[in-house]
């Protein structure tokens, strides 16, 4: 029992150093598709999700396998229409808004009216969205998807808009491994999260209370998501350090519109 005992401080002990005091230190030499250059990638937590950088433009994994993806299907991105919801400040989103020629950013401000401006951003709910059919031949969402309170109208919405042969890409964490999808929380008539389960949120570019987490989604997602649209899904998972794609929870969805 004693041995057991040191066995898990000596754990815990290690664990500390290599988070807290940086002990733990990682880099690669490779080509970002994010900043379209010859770098770095360094990580100096074994958190690689969050801390595995370009050291060039700050982006971090799943931002690679999203912009990496786009690439692998559609290497004319730059040419398409492109709806972005919630982009952030690096990564993919930087590149998408300097290069594509037909791009459209859009936040959720709760209290704006759908469809206008705020600071010169589109408000859009992705339940309740004011584009027209076939609008987009891309729209792409990062960690946005675990923050929706009714992803079925999401979907379906994000489907409207897509053009035939058009695609949603996206990263979402999968943290349901080995199980179901789980709703999180549900929205209370004032608008704010009831929590099923321990609270959780996560950062949002637009609000600095940050996005409520909604659902844990299992690889079942792929299901609902041709269940509800009828498009064609696939789960794309990448692990390729040339481009500092390595991390935890990382997998790239691609809904497709069929032709």
């Amino acid at each position: 029992m004693f041995k057991k005992i040191k066995k898990h401080i000596r754990l815990k002990l290690s664990v500390l150093y290599e988070n807290r005091i940086g002990a733990f230190f990682f880099k690669q030499s490779g080509f970002c598709p994010c900043c379209e250059q010859d770098v770095l990638f360094v990580a100096r937590n074994s958190w690689l999700r969050d801390h595995f950088k370009c050291s060039n433009c700050g982006c971090i994994p799943r931002e690679r396998a999203l912009m990496q993806t786009i690439k692998n299907y559609y290497p004319n991105w730059s040419e398409l229409f492109i709806h972005e919801s919630s982009p952030g400040k690096r990564g993919h989103s930087v590149l998408l808004q300097a290069k594509a020629k037909h791009y459209v950013e859009t936040q959720f401000f709760p209290e704006a009216s759908l469809g206008s401006y705020v600071n010169g951003v589109r408000h859009e709910d992705l339940e309740q969205q004011t584009f027209d059919d076939e609008a987009f031949d891309l729209v792409v969402t990062s960690d946005v998807m675990e923050h929706i309170y009714e992803p079925k109208k999401a979907f379906q919405e994000i489907y409207r808009t897509l053009k035939p042969g058009g695609a949603h890409i996206f990263s979402v964490p999968i943290i349901n491994k080995h199980k179901k999808t789980q709703r999180w929380a549900t929205k209370n008539p004032d608008g704010s999260p009831e929590f099923l389960f321990e609270p959780e949120w996560h950062g949002n570019p637009v609000d600095k209370k940050g996005s409520p987490v909604t659902f844990h989604w299992g690889y079942d997602i792929k299901d609902f998501i041709e269940t509800h649209t009828g498009a064609d899904c696939e789960i794309v998972y990448i692990d390729d350090l040339k481009y500092g794609i390595r991390a935890e929870y990382i997998e790239i969805i691609v809904m497709k519109k069929p032709l």
